[in-house]
């Protein structure tokens, strides 16, 4: 068989489905954006299919069936388990931490509060209620620079 031979590449097909599952494994591992991964698996299974002699139909058939399936049935659960692209801001990740007041708040007055070791300036949530120093309260929500907070 010469290089010109149509045949010659066909031998290589199961090789080139493997390169191809490995760079496309390559391009997830760089990008953990669970973009590829699925394709690498059906870049795997058409290797398989070809190893066992299938034309190029079935293993082009095999690629997009199980990149398709594995797509639609395995990246809803991987996206919640691994909570990808899913960061939270400092605003998020600061609401339902508990902290404690180090400055009394009068009704309808800001206090100071001790989140995490960082002093926050403090409004209740209910801002007619007094917060007296040392209790402990919980932050509802960030506004601007200010914590709004209720009582734990």
């Amino acid at each position: 068989m010469g290089i010109g031979d149509i045949g010659f590449l066909y031998d290589y097909l199961p090789v080139a489905w493997v390169v191809a599952a490995v760079l496309l494994a390559i391009i997830e591992a760089l990008t953990m954006g669970l973009a590829t991964i699925w394709f690498a698996i059906g870049a795997a299974a058409a290797a398989v299919t070809a190893m066992l002699g299938a034309n190029v139909a079935v293993q082009v058939a095999v690629f997009l069936a199980v990149s398709i399936l594995t797509l639609l049935l395995t990246r809803p659960i991987a996206i919640k388990k691994l909570k990808v692209g899913r960061e939270k801001n400092i605003t998020q990740q600061m609401e339902g931490r508990r902290g404690v007041v180090v400055e009394a708040m009068a009704p309808f007055g800001a206090g100071l509060v001790k989140v995490g070791g960082v002093i926050w300036t403090a409004v209740g949530e209910d801002p007619a209620e007094e917060i007296d120093k040392g209790e402990e309260v919980v932050i509802v929500r960030i506004e601007g620079v200010k914590v709004i907070i209720k009582r734990a």
